[in-house]
């Protein structure tokens, strides 16, 4: 091929778990799967028997809008695309564009009936049910999102994102049994997808699999020792499999990856409650209190892992800093 456009319309999400699994963790489910858009190829014609060099401008505009886009000026990109599509509102590309760019802009609604545009025109356009999935699990509708992903699958059935983005939906829906089956899916398609076996990991931990949980945070963080919420989600399975000594370990690991890290130091400070230090307990949760007051604060205090130390004076003096 001769020149092309970098396609940067490939994305995942972040949702966060609030189960009882994890209750006294603020841990992200997942964090953004940021795909390298440098290795995604657009031809810079679009899909159509149109003849572009008739029409200059329509090929610049469009062009413009990818570039724009990738550099981060999203209104600006959706403008271009509204000048060529004002022309041309056949062009199922150009409506799945703009949908991404709308979804970047936080126009969750939008993006869904620029989507939906697209799908009009082709209905096999699997970036267009991505996008869709995508905007409906940042609206909250993780049913809809759910079968979004299902028909890309169907679509395109070993692009391992989809799978990834179905599994995050899933999880959102507590359905950690089917999460687990997108997850190692996910995996099959890119074993060094090291947040996929994160993810499948906090499933397993949802599903009380602790030692399967703790085999796939271990893999994770194989590929990726410097992962710090890998880290601090071990420490958490350690934890509940009474394992406190290693639990610190890894919560130590977590934090030399990122000091300002609260949930690193809000586990420790339940690990030594759990074994009666009352004075390193104490002093952790006030490290977590500093980077997040608000927060571990609440936790703290209905969190029963300190139900024993929490008539202790310097406990009670924590909470009145």
């Amino acid at each position: 091929m001769g020149n092309v456009l970098r396609r940067p319309f490939t994305h995942l999400f972040t949702l966060i778990a609030s189960s009882s699994e994890t209750s006294y963790f603020a841990f992200k489910l997942g964090t953004i799967l940021k795909v390298d858009t440098r290795t995604l190829n657009l031809d810079p014609t679009l899909d159509s028997n149109h003849d572009m060099s008739q029409d200059q401008e329509l090929q610049t505009w469009y062009s413009q809008g990818n570039a724009l886009y990738a550099i981060g000026r999203y209104e600006g990109a959706v403008a271009k695309f509204d000048k060529y599509l004002q022309a041309h509102p056949d062009r199922h590309e150009v409506w799945g564009h703009r949908g991404y760019a709308l979804y970047e802009l936080g126009l969750f609604r939008e993006a869904i009936e620029s989507f939906n545009n697209a799908l009009t025109i082709k209905p096999k356009y699997v970036l267009a049910w991505q996008g869709k999935g995508l905007a409906f699990a940042k609206l909250g509708l993780y049913e809809e999102a759910v079968e979004s992903f299902g028909r890309a699958i169907k679509l395109k059935p070993n692009d391992y994102k989809a799978w990834y983005n179905q599994g995050h939906a899933l999880a959102c829906l507590y359905r950690y049994r089917d999460a687990v089956l997108s997850f190692e899916r996910t995996v099959e398609l890119k074993p060094d997808n090291y947040r996929a076996w994160y993810n499948r990991g906090t499933a397993m931990a949802s599903l009380r699999h602790y030692d399967d949980a703790l085999t796939s945070l271990d893999t994770a963080l194989a590929i990726n020792r410097n992962c710090y919420y890998a880290w601090n989600y071990r420490g958490l399975v350690l934890t509940k499999l009474n394992r406190h000594d290693e639990a610190i370990a890894s919560f130590d690991n977590s934090l030399k990856c990122r000091s300002e890290n609260p949930n690193a130091w809000y586990g420790k400070a339940c690990a030594y409650a759990h074994q009666g230090d009352v004075e390193q307990a104490i002093n952790y949760l006030h490290r977590a209190f500093i980077l997040s007051p608000n927060l571990y604060r609440v936790m703290a205090q209905t969190d029963a892992t300190f139900d024993a130390i929490r008539d202790h004076e310097q406990f009670q003096a924590l909470f009145q800093k």
